[in-house]
C-alpha cells in the first residue's frame, strides 16, 4: 500500500475537482456581472469556492485520518496495550492512549427509546383479524383446489 499521501489519481482528482469548482464560481460571477445577473448568481459565485476549498480540505482531513489509522495499526503490532507508567509522557505516547480509551459504542440511555405501539385487547380488531385469516385460507385452498382435484381425479 502506498503512503496516502502519494496517490497520484486521488491527488489529481482533488485539483480537477477543485478548478472545476472555481471555475464554476468564476462563470456564475461573469452571469452575475451580465445585464441579466441575479443576486443568485452572486451566492453561487461566492459559494463555489467556498465548495472548492471544502475539496482540498476533505483530502487534507483524509491523509491525516488514513495515516493515524496507519500508525495505530503500526504501534498495535509493535508493543503490547500495556505501557511503563514510569515512561516520560510525550505527545504521541498522550494520543494512543487517549485514543484507546475512547468510547466505541452509544451508551445505553442517550438516546431516546422508540415508540412502542399500544397493545390493546379489542375484541372487534381480533373478530376482523380472524375473519381476513378465513378468507386467505379459504383463497389458498381455492388456489391449490383445482390443480389438486385435477391429479386426485386422474389417478383414480
Amino acid at each position: 500500500m502506498s503512503a496516502p499521501h502519494r496517490r497520484p489519481a486521488l491527488i489529481i482528482l482533488v485539483i480537477v475537482a477543485a478548478l472545476a469548482c472555481l471555475g464554476l464560481g468564476w462563470w456564475q460571477w461573469g452571469r452575475f456581472q451580465s445585464a441579466t445577473g441575479t443576486g443568485q448568481n452572486l451566492g453561487y459565485a461566492l459559494q463555489w469556492p467556498l465548495f472548492a476549498g471544502f475539496v482540498v480540505f476533505a483530502y487534507f482531513r483524509f491523509v491525516r485520518l488514513e495515516r493515524e489509522g496507519l500508525e495505530r495499526e503500526g504501534t498495535a503490532e509493535d508493543s503490547p496495550v500495556t505501557e511503563d507508567p514510569a515512561a516520560p509522557v510525550t505527545v504521541r505516547s498522550l494520543r494512543r492512549r487517549t485514543k484507546s480509551a475512547a468510547p466505541r459504542e452509544i451508551p445505553a440511555g442517550i438516546l431516546p427509546e422508540r415508540p412502542v405501539a399500544a397493545r390493546h385487547d379489542d375484541p372487534e380488531l381480533a373478530e376482523y383479524n380472524r375473519y381476513l385469516a378465513e378468507l386467505n385460507a379459504r383463497e389458498q385452498i381455492h388456489a391449490a383446489g383445482p390443480r389438486g382435484g385435477d391429479t386426485e381425479r386422474r389417478a383414480g
